[in-house]
């Protein structure tokens, strides 16, 4: 497909076209609307990693911004951590096809993180968001925006509660404590992984998986990840009853405070024991 032919898979609306897409495209405004992701004025880094949900993101951010009456910038970045010659290539390509102005810069990550002994996922992951924070911020980004997609999102409600014993989701947007005026955004939050996968199908569109040197060549880690065993959970879960996904998500929504043993916020710690017998 062509650029054009894709910017149509997700914006045309009469009856040829499948649903999917504009579905995603819709999914992807609504988010923005609801949650106040973008303001006039803002000036957005998108974060690129190569993968099928950044991509679809940084392409759904040009088209949004093309037709919003919203005015606000964008910058498109792609870190290479330490990518294979033939993985940044992939890259670069995809971004050509789909009209991507990226802006690549480098780090050693992968170097880094290679000899770590333990959590080196989750020690890569949290290098990358800093390297993401320090470039936008050098460029004059206010917002960096990931990836995250609604899939995302009720897994790790689920993994909050089954491996960290507290109630936790990941937020559409949020400031960050390091980077002072810096905020993250997550525009996918809404649309649904499984529509990410057929708009790829039917773009015939191939994007990258992880590329760490760990993982580049085998799928086993991903297999015995926590976050594919819950995945894995929620997808059985929802094969007897298709409202799983959704109850999971609405669960952070419509808390009842006075039904939860206690909580925590910026006061401290209450029990539903404080003021029971008054």
């Amino acid at each position: 497909m062509t650029n054009e032919e894709i910017e149509r898979s997700l914006t045309r609306t009469d009856r040829d076209s499948p649903d999917f897409p504009k579905l995603i495209f819709k999914k992807f405004g609504e988010a923005i609307e609801k949650y106040e992701l973008v303001q006039p004025g803002d000036r957005i880094a998108v974060c690129i990693s190569g993968g099928k949900d950044s991509m679809l993101m940084a392409k759904l951010f040009q088209l949004h911004q093309r037709h919003s009456a919203v005015k606000y910038d964008l910058r498109f970045l792609v870190m290479d951590p330490g990518y294979s010659p033939d993985n940044l290539r992939r890259i670069m390509d995809n971004a050509e096809l789909l009209e991507l102005p990226v802006e690549v810069f480098e780090t050693d990550i992968f170097d880094s993180v290679n000899n770590a002994r333990r959590n080196p996922c989750f020690l890569c992951s949290k290098m990358r968001r800093g390297h993401l924070y320090n470039r936008a911020q050098e460029i004059g980004c206010n917002k960096i925006a990931l990836g995250h997609h609604f899939d995302d999102v009720i897994e790790t409600i689920l993994m909050s509660m089954i491996y960290g014993g507290q109630v936790e989701s990941m937020l559409p947007k949020v400031r960050s404590a390091n980077f002072t005026g810096m905020e993250l955004i997550r525009p996918l939050y809404l649309v649904r992984e499984r529509d990410i996968l057929e708009w790829c199908g039917f773009c015939g569109l191939k994007f990258l998986r992880c590329a760490c040197r760990m993982t580049e060549n085998t799928s086993e880690q991903e297999r015995s990840s926590t976050r594919f065993r819950v995945k894995k959970l929620i997808a059985e879960l929802a094969r007897d009853n298709p409202q799983v996904e959704m109850n999971i998500f609405n669960s952070v929504q419509k808390i009842k405070l006075n039904k939860i043993m206690s909580y925590k916020d910026k006061t401290g710690v209450h029990s539903f024991l404080d003021g029971y017998d008054e």
